[in-house]
């Protein structure tokens, strides 16, 4: 079933768009099946669970969703390929001195929160310009995450995602981490580049498993 949905999903996908498998709360197992349809990209929202998963020397690329809190960036120096949710200046700071410890450069997504949700984690756009503006030695800025609002309203969603796009190509950005299992076809003619999908890979989460 779960090489039958990536199989299906890839054919909705545009060539230059990267389907991340978001495989938090579910088992190892379900990974190794994905693997077996060539799906090498999986996104996890915490940093013990993904250290869980991961496994030394495979070809995985793990990319970091959730929160993440500064005291746990020194375990995914170096482990993942992308952290697609810095959501401060301190954060990036704290990613920064982690990774020249390390003399590795890690790439990173800036969460935004474009529709401005309090539930929701992310920066204001208007943080952008400052960061934007600051070096980096041992950090690459590829491009932005952004949620889509949480609602029926799909012209709102659109909204979100024309901003979104608007942001990507002032800054030229080269990554645009936006859609999940419920919008990412919404999300597709707004510039994405990664789209974020769980539940219709994997079928429904249990959360009573997960912490």
């Amino acid at each position: 079933m779960i090489q039958e949905s990536i199989q299906n999903i890839l054919k909705t996908l545009p060539e230059n768009v990267k389907l991340i498998a978001v495989s938090k709360t579910y088992p190892r197992s379900c990974i190794d099946e994905a693997l077996q349809a060539g799906q090498l990209d999986f996104g996890e929202n915490k940093v013990q669970e993904l250290m869980e998963k991961y496994r030394e020397n495979e070809n995985i690329r793990w990319h970091m969703i959730g929160h993440l809190q500064t005291n746990k960036v020194k375990y995914l120096i170096g482990k993942v390929a992308t952290i697609q949710s810095v959501d401060s200046l301190r954060l990036l700071e704290v990613i920064q001195k982690e990774s020249q410890k390390k003399g590795v450069v890690t790439h990173v997504l800036l969460e935004i929160n474009l529709s401005h949700e309090e539930t929701k984690f992310g920066m204001n756009e208007n943080q952008l310009d400052d960061i934007m503006h600051r070096t980096f030695s041992h950090v690459s800025i590829d491009g932005m995450m952004v949620i889509g609002p949480h609602c029926e309203d799909e012209s709102r969603i659109r909204e979100v995602f024309q901003k979104a796009f608007e942001l990507k190509k002032k800054y030229s950005f080269k990554e645009l981490s936006m859609g999940m299992s419920q919008d990412y076809q919404l999300a597709i003619p707004y510039g994405t580049t990664m789209v974020r999908i769980g539940t219709s890979i994997f079928g429904a989460r249990d959360y009573s498993k997960s912490e």
